[in-house]
């Protein structure tokens, strides 16, 4: 048995779903480079037809595809339903924003000539993804990467590679050659190695800040290479005035908890205010106990499945520990319902008396509490963070929400919808450890293509200027 095979197992169950072997990333980029030109050069109409066929082999996949995804990240065949629509609907938002964000554009100036704008694909781009939603995030940024005429070499997640392969496996069927669009199994060192191979043009990556740290520092000499960073956050959530309490703690834990907390949009910091923090924290309780934990495939459904592996559930159980023996009081005590497999129940944490907060991403159902009395407090407790992804306001008035859009350091804020809320059709991004203010989603052609400008004359015209001696 080749010890340096990549499994993929089921955290539900434990059961192998997948076996490879880690690609050979030379080959990997020499393909890509060479198919790279052809596929540059097809008409823009061709490349958005076959990527419309790539939607129509993800629908004839459907159920194969979420039943892949529910059993290998072990989030809810609902929830993996959901994730396969987004990568469908991708395709036309992508269509629509490279239209929008790239378009050819062209000035006429008489005897000036004519000023042009166009666009050109930056050439082999390695997207580096993670297993939380191992469809979705690939597509988005391999669709537009793609219509705007870049090869793409895929390394998903090591969690995830068999729902990467069904994926890719989408886009060769419709007709997109396999070598523009290929993946590259393996561990972390096999995405680090091929982010700063020199055929590599651009690295589009989605992962933990310490990883896209690591990335950047690599890349900081190389200013040619495109580096888009989406990371994770420790994201606020103040509830102010709202006489609405059963909708806020809906919000809450929405936010908080679905798949399992592993989002990097999720709710980590609650700042509620403390007249609501008592029959919010009730109502929230009580709400986070009638949740169903199980199997991607269970009836009734779960909300919750497993976290990813036994190795992240142990950690965030630690992690729980440590905030209750540093000073926070347990709300709800976190517990791991079936012994070695990845559940984990929700945890919940005041960590109102703690001297000092940790500020990292806690990826998983733990969501800690803070009680402060004043909103401009309760701002900068919000803002009390190196993250920059996401905020969300629940109650108060449109005064106190303008006031927090305004002043909220944040790539993305909400107002009475939870910070898992996200539209296809806007952008997503954050700033500080949350990435580079490269915005994804509709702004994802900005990154798949770079500009060029031109000043054109059919004919050559020019006349001598000052500083020449007559002849």
């Amino acid at each position: 048995m080749n010890s340096d095979a990549i499994i993929s197992s089921e955290p539900a169950t434990g059961k192998e779903l997948w076996r490879g072997e880690p690609g050979d990333i030379d080959e990997t980029v020499d393909l890509a480079r060479n198919a790279w030109p052809a596929w540059a050069a097809e008409p823009l109409a061709t490349r958005i037809e076959l990527i419309r066929r790539f939607a129509n082999e993800v629908r004839r996949d459907y159920e194969i595809l979420a039943d892949l995804i529910a059993r290998e990240t072990g989030k809810p065949l609902w929830e993996a339903h959901n994730e396969v629509e987004n990568v469908i609907s991708q395709v036309e938002v992508s269509v629509r924003a490279y239209a929008e964000r790239t378009a050819q554009r062209k000035l006429d100036s008489a005897l000036q000539g004519t000023a042009a704008l166009r666009h050109k694909p930056h050439g082999v781009m390695a997207v580096i993804t993670p297993y939380c939603a191992p469809a979705e995030i690939p597509a988005g940024h391999v669709i537009p990467a793609l219509i705007a005429g870049n090869a793409i070499i895929l390394k998903p997640s090591e969690h995830a590679p068999a729902t990467a392969e069904r994926l890719l496996n989408c886009f060769i069927r419709a007709g997109i050659p396999a070598a523009v669009v290929q993946p590259l199994h393996g561990g972390p060192e096999h995405g680090r190695a091929l982010a700063v191979h020199p055929g590599v043009d651009g690295v589009l990556f989605t992962g933990s800040a310490q990883n896209g740290i690591g990335l950047n520092r690599k890349l900081a000499a190389n200013p040619g290479k495109i580096v888009s960073l989406h990371l994770g956050g420790n994201n606020p959530m103040v509830v102010w005035d709202t006489p609405k309490i059963p909708d806020a703690a809906v919000l809450v834990v929405q936010s908080a908890f679905s798949n399992a907390g592993q989002r990097c949009t999720a709710v980590r910091r609650l700042i509620v205010k403390p007249a609501l923090y008592a029959p919010l924290m009730d109502e929230v309780k009580r709400l986070t106990d009638r949740i169903l934990v199980g199997e991607p495939h269970d009836d009734p459904a779960p909300f919750m499945g497993p976290m990813v592996s036994a190795e992240r559930a142990d950690q965030l159980t630690e992690s729980f520990l440590y905030l209750i023996s540093h000073g926070g009081k347990a709300i709800k005590h976190m517990t791991r319902p079936r012994g070695g497999l990845p559940f984990v129940s929700p945890g919940i944490v005041d960590v109102t008396g703690m001297e000092e907060r940790p500020d990292v991403e806690l990826f998983g159902p733990l969501l800690q509490v803070i009680q402060i009395d004043d909103f401009d407090n309760a701002i900068a407790e919000a803002n009390a963070t190196r993250f920059g992804l996401c905020a969300a306001l629940v109650g108060g008035n449109p005064q106190d929400y303008n006031r927090f859009w305004a002043n909220c350091r944040a790539g993305m804020i909400n107002w009475n919808r939870p910070t898992t809320h996200l539209a296809q059709a806007a952008p997503l991004g954050g700033l500080g450890l949350s990435g580079n203010q490269r915005a994804g989603g509709y702004y994802a052609a900005d990154y798949c293509a770079y500009p060029v400008s031109s000043a054109e004359l059919e004919q050559p015209r020019a006349r001598e200027g000052v500083g020449f001696r007559v002849d």
